[in-house]
């Protein structure tokens, strides 16, 4: 994995509640957003690497059901991690 824990603190922090908050959706959500435009750049040049094509899809999938989740919790919540465009996601 290409992010060490220093830069996982900086997401959790700017995304989450704190430095510590790991758990909530929406720490999760940014990390998996990281995550996924990392795997998407290494497919663009190694294109027949399925197995990480697999993987891209199932955190695709896993962002997907925490977004979901946060809509039928907290619209509002949802609403602003859509609003991050850094984050890339797009509804």
């Amino acid at each position: 994995m290409h992010l060490n824990s220093d830069e996982k603190v900086e997401i959790f922090e700017k995304y989450g509640k704190g430095k510590t908050d790991t758990g909530s959706p929406e720490a999760q959500i940014a990390l998996f957003s990281v995550r996924i435009a990392h795997l998407t750049e290494h497919l663009k040049s190694n294109h027949k690497d399925y197995a990480t094509a697999r993987a891209l899809k199932m955190l695709v999938g896993k962002r997907r059901r925490l977004l979901d989740y946060l809509i039928r919790k907290d619209i509002n919540r949802y609403r602003a991690i859509i609003a991050q465009k850094e984050l890339g996601i797009r509804k």
